[in-house]
């Protein structure tokens, strides 16, 4: 009697959630790519958290392999690398642009009611100022406005004209630069909702936190509240996974039998998407590993129980021709 042969189960495992965002599942086919010295390891499990360095790594350091983003950018496809977070990046500051002014002003409100609305905005520097604008009513129902970020020579002053409700001149200038839309403001009966509403300009910022999505990007949370990809982790499939060769600590490497390896970003091309915040888990059923024991030993049993049959045949059969 001797073992036909050994293979590898690679059937989806178990889920069990632990919570920690750089806990991986792959929630399909695929394995995680991670160098371990000069090679490249293939493993399911996704153990994994940042090293003092800020590498992505496994229980045994093997650094996990992907694409680093450059400004926001990942080029999925290009030279594999390890993932690292870019400790001490900064996200810089934007200056802003544009802002938007939308919701309703009082109809019929006596003249020279005011109201007065502001925003916190930002120069090329990231430096803070406060856009205000001070809306007051007309005789004839319109709204002169006001327009500042405290320098007299950028201010604006005009005039929202209104017809019925609907806002008919004034709808758009410019201040300090900022391009100022309120093309959305009506008017309503003693209802007042003006507000500005949105800026695109941000101070420079500090990365303060992460998480990953999906498909394996890691988003980068930065302190002025800007979000940036920083990175993406790759997986990698084969033709037949069962010819891959055991490397120890749950890794395997490639061989000619499994194939080369294909990569992509995880849930394109057949590949598993990941799921954070959880592990795979054993795939072994144990109870019909014990059912296949059982049927094992009973089978054992009964070639023996032939074995000593036969022999107590030749037995007798010994015994008669004395």
């Amino acid at each position: 009697m001797q073992v036909a042969a050994i293979t590898t189960n690679f059937g989806q495992g178990s889920t069990q959630t632990t919570g920690k965002g750089t806990d991986l599942l792959i929630s399909g086919d695929g394995f995680f790519m991670v160098q371990s010295g000069n090679e490249t390891l293939y493993t399911r499990a996704g153990a994994f958290e940042f090293d003092s360095n800020g590498r992505l790594v496994g229980p045994n350091g093997e650094m996990v392999q992907g694409w680093n983003a450059v400004d926001g950018v990942v080029q999925r496809g290009g030279q594999l690398e390890s993932i690292q977070l870019p400790y001490g990046v900064i996200n810089p500051a934007a200056a802003t642009q544009s802002a938007t002014v939308t919701g309703a002003l009082p109809a019929g409100s006596a003249e020279g009611t005011e109201l007065v609305r502001t925003i916190d905005v930002y120069d090329a520097a990231g430096n803070e100022l406060t856009l205000t604008l001070r809306m007051t009513a007309q005789a004839d129902g319109n709204w002169a406005v006001d327009a500042s970020t405290g320098d007299p020579a950028t201010a604006y002053t005009g005039t929202l004209a209104f017809t019925g409700s609907a806002l008919t001149a004034g709808g758009a200038f410019t201040v300090a630069g900022i391009d100022v839309d309120l093309g959305a403001v009506t008017t309503f009966p003693k209802l007042s909702t003006i507000s500005i509403a949105e800026q695109d300009g941000n101070a420079a910022g500090t990365l303060e936190s992460y998480s990953i999505a999906n498909d394996g990007s890691i988003l980068g949370m930065f302190s002025n509240g800007e979000q940036q990809v920083l990175g993406q982790v790759a997986v990698a499939t084969f033709i037949n996974p069962a010819g891959l060769e055991k490397a120890g600590g749950s890794t395997y490497r490639a061989s000619v039998n499994s194939g080369a390896a294909t990569v992509g970003a995880p849930g394109t091309d057949g590949r598993g998407g990941l799921q954070t915040g959880a592990l795979e888990m054993s795939n072994v059923d144990l109870s019909q590993e014990f059912t296949n024991l059982i049927v094992a030993q009973r089978g054992f049993q009964a070639n023996a129980r032939i074995i000593t049959t036969s022999d107590e045949v030749l037995q007798e059969l010994s015994n008669l021709k004395r």
